[in-house]
């Protein structure tokens, strides 16, 4: 039987849940004279973000840079311009995100509101982070809970929080201009850093300053290759040290390799070093700018002095499609302990062949990456590079299907298929944690996924979708909700699972509905009913048609919505599946409210709530008692229907669900004003307001 979806989203108003926040409404006890008012107070708002990167010990020289800057700072804030946006672009290796780190750094008390970072991947093997992901993230980290799904709602939400802060925003690794644009803040009071590969000039028309950032030149590599390996250990070869810089073509990412292969063996002269990087002088003369070819001897070099072990994992990880790794991916990919990923790991930043950037979180520099996907390839046969990605899908899937079992018990789960399975502890406890990680690995998992589907496992692509669900109906990232879905119905398809197939198109269509392609999903939902009724699934059919049914809701077709919800209530009836009933019922009341049939109403939802509690479902039971408690208050009967809102309201708060919440103050908005009580009704139509700027700006713009 396949695990039927039921989403929570048709009602009169708009499609987004929200996301897991604690906080609760306030009820003043002993006398209370006059109206109730229940207070919701906002979401507490999250420290102030400080997300800027460390900076290297072994920062060497840029003096002028840094002077450089300054100026082009104090230039733009003299002029009461535009808030200044600085472009620092030059080759790869050549140190932009140190120095933008390090000059940030002496700036932050100008900036009290925030300091945001992120990288934007403009040169890795995933592609280029897009604008919706960046401004996911930031919008997060100011305690904004859901996202909007389109991206001109997501960067007009972002300028809106930040028009009156002092923040500033450096945007690492970008690829175009196009990448950056969506991402600028609202106000005056920010600045904007960004670095790239590449020149940008399409910012000019946006005010960007520019700095171009050259290589070192000899005294300044010195300085830092000396810094790395130590005084001591180059005392009396500063020729041979000169020289190992001057092969490096004074790029800081080599010169630190170089100093490192040093530093790893301690009985081998400078002059050795600089034999091994130099097998043939003559090719210096044609090293390119980006100084591809030196960075590549430096790092076949550092390569060759690592453990046996080490180099095994460099090469594993070079093969995955992810921006970072952790402990538990790299133990995974190689099928050793999280212990023994973690000493390999330590030695790997060690060696500067990988960087860490917070807690139990590394990252390849790009031309390292590329380096360690060529040693794997050279070195490892096309079988052995099959099994090594294998084992990072089994374990992101096997995670994420953890995941999806603590979030969302009440939904059955499709069978998992392991090539590779793996008894390596997940890394969390409870539906919370699960959310966060599930949140924060999205574009990990996308990025498995899109492997999966490349290299044709059919069936390890479905069921990473299909395990990513709760992050889609409790986040709703729209754009990977439709793409995973796209992929995985191909997978479902080319793996000739049918039970997969529905899964897919009623899971897909419940996220095109809800980013409001109704037509789309209207297509999707007919397709899985003519699949379900093909194989005789009559809970899949019921589905299909609970979905129909409500999107002939949104589109205003009241009659064929209760012809296709009356046909899901009567279809799940007979196979015996209770909650389908009741969520079917649910959207009946909805119709009969939007028709004034106050009877009907209370009918449909007492009953769908009945049913839901007596499959202990409290979140959709709420949902149907909230819009009982309307229905109640339609009727004149304002204290019966008041009390049971209220008791709903508590259940969203407590849960976390930010639409719902608003759904529910809007509900009791409406009946405050209906019975006179303007401004009780002032008050919850603006705290509704409130949480649907983060969860439905439409809704927000509505309200207003």
């Amino acid at each position: 039987m396949s695990a039927a979806r039921e989403d929570d989203r048709y009602t009169s108003g708009n499609t987004i849940s929200g996301a897991a926040h604690l906080y609760g409404p306030t009820v003043q006890a002993r006398d209370v004279h006059g109206g109730i008012h229940v207070q919701v107070p906002a979401p507490p708002r999250p420290p102030s973000p400080r997300q800027l990167l460390p900076v290297s010990a072994h920062f060497t020289d840029r003096v002028d840079e840094l002077a450089s800057l300054d100026r082009l700072f104090e230039e733009r804030t003299d002029a009461d311009a535009a808030q200044p946006l600085i472009v620092i672009n030059g080759p790869a290796g050549v140190g932009k995100t140190a120095l933008a780190s390090r000059w940030l750094r002496t700036h932050v008390a100008a900036f009290p509101d925030g300091q945001l970072y992120a990288d934007l991947r403009g040169h890795t093997a995933i592609g280029p982070a897009s604008p919706e992901e960046i401004l996911s993230q930031f919008l997060r980290a100011f305690g904004i809970p859901t996202m909007p799904g389109d991206l001109a709602e997501q960067a007009s939400l972002w300028r809106s929080v930040t028009a009156d802060l002092r923040i500033v925003v450096m945007l690492d690794n970008a690829f175009t201009a196009a990448q950056i644009r969506p991402l600028l803040p609202g106000g005056p009071g920010g600045l904007v850093v960004v670095t790239s590969r590449r020149r940008l000039t399409g910012l000019v028309m946006d005010g960007a300053e520019f700095h171009h950032l050259r290589t070192f030149g000899a005294a300044a590599g010195v300085e830092l290759f000396v810094r790395g390996a130590g005084e001591d250990r180059v005392a009396g070869e500063l020729s041979a040290v000169r020289q190992v810089v001057s092969l490096c073509a004074g790029l800081p990412l080599a010169v630190c390799l170089a100093s490192a292969r040093l530093a790893a063996r301690p009985g081998q002269p400078v002059s050795a070093l600089a034999a091994a990087l130099t097998p043939d002088a003559g090719r210096l003369a044609a090293l390119e700018v980006e100084g591809e070819g030196t960075v590549q001897k430096a790092l076949n070099a550092s390569y060759a002095v690592l453990g046996p072990q080490s180099a095994r994992l460099y090469r594993a990880l070079g093969l995955l499609p992810v921006p970072t790794f952790d402990t538990h991916t790299a133990a995974a990919v190689c099928a050793e302990s999280p212990d023994w990923a973690g000493r390999q790991l330590d030695e790997l930043v060690e060696a500067n062949l990988l960087e860490d950037i917070g807690p139990d979180t590394y990252r390849f520099h790009d031309l390292v990456r590329v380096h360690a996907r060529d040693r794997a390839t050279a070195v490892e046969t096309p079988a052995d590079c099959e099994r090594l990605r294998l084992r990072a899908a089994d374990w992101y899937l096997r995670t994420a299907t953890e995941a999806q079992r603590l979030i969302t018990p009440l939904q059955l789960t499709l069978p998992r298929t392991y090539a590779h399975p793996t008894e390596l502890p997940v890394p969390f406890t409870d539906d919370r944690g699960a959310l966060g990680w599930l949140d924060t690995r999205r574009t990990h998992l996308m990025a498995i996924l899109r492997m999966a589907a490349e290299c044709g496992w059919h069936a390890t692509a479905w069921q990473l979708v299909d395990a990513m669900w709760p992050l889609f109906l409790r986040l709703r990232h729209y754009d990977l909700w439709i793409e995973a879905h796209r992929i995985g119905l191909d997978a479902a398809r080319n793996d000739a699972d049918h039970e997969a197939e529905r899964q897919m198109l009623n899971s897909g269509a419940i996220g095109l509905s809800a980013a409001r392609r109704t037509a789309e999903a209207t297509e999707w939902y007919a397709a899985s009913l003519r699949a379900a009724r093909e194989a005789g699934d009559r809970r899949d059919e019921g589905q299909a048609l609970l979905g129909l049914g409500g999107c002939h809701i949104e589109a205003g077709r009241f009659g064929d919505a209760v012809r296709d919800l009356d046909h899901a209530v009567r279809t799940w009836e007979a196979c015996g599946y209770v909650r389908g009933v009741a969520l079917a019922r649910i959207l009946l009341g909805e119709v009969a409210l939007a028709e004034q049939d106050l009877d009907r109403a209370i009918q449909c939802f007492t009953l769908a709530r009945d049913g839901l509690l007596a499959v202990s479902d409290p979140h959709d039971a709420a949902r149907a008692l909230a819009f009982l408690g309307r229905a109640h208050a339609r009727t004149g009967d304002h204290a019966t229907g008041t009390a049971q809102m209220r008791t709903a309201l508590e259940v969203f708060t407590s849960s976390g669900a930010a639409h719902w919440q608003a759904r529910t103050l809007e509900m009791l908005g409406d009946s405050a004003r209906e019975r006179g009580d303007d401004t009780a009704a002032r008050d919850f139509l603006a705290q509704a307001r409130a949480l649907y700027e983060g969860t439905s700006p439409a809704d927000a713009r509505r309200l207003g």
